[in-house]
């Protein structure tokens, strides 16, 4: 079983990861040229919202101070994108290509935090919220291997 500091601690890096695949999702929907692709990524990043706001939630009621920001990573990230993006003329597929690896990335963090010993009503919320994560990154290689069979 983890402390109260420890699960706040695990709670701010997944705050992190959803603040990043929020910007992350934004970007890609300002990027891509499909209307259908822009509102999916619309809705990604609110949900994306949504799950770092239900984790902030979880930190203050803990008597932590939720995470506000994006990580490091998730701005260096974005930038690569943008410099991808810039090189690669924006097409559909390449923006998925970096949603999917965005999404890798959240799939990871998720992981790391259902193997630490968290109490079980947070690892009943992380647990859900994984799911979403999984059920996004799989719709997202889906799009993207479609997209590569069309271009």
């Amino acid at each position: 079983m983890t402390d109260n500091k420890q699960t706040v601690s695990v709670l701010n890096d997944l705050i992190e990861t959803c603040k990043d695949g929020e910007a992350g999702f934004r970007t890609c929907a300002e990027d891509v040229r499909r209307p259908e692709l822009k509102s999916l990524f619309h809705t990604r990043a609110q949900q994306c919202a949504e799950a770092a706001a239900e984790l902030q939630q979880l930190v203050r009621q803990r008597g932590g101070n939720p995470e506000t920001d994006t990580s490091v990573g998730g701005d260096l990230h974005r930038r690569w994108v943008d410099l991808k993006s810039l090189i690669t003329g924006k097409d559909d597929e390449s923006i998925l290509n970096e949603c999917e690896r965005g999404e890798d990335v959240a799939k990871r963090s998720y992981q790391k935090a259902l193997e630490k010993g968290l109490p079980e009503d947070v690892r009943a919320i992380v647990q859900r919220q994984y799911e979403g994560v999984l059920r996004n990154h799989d719709e997202v290689r889906a799009l993207r291997n479609a997209a590569r069979a069309n271009g």
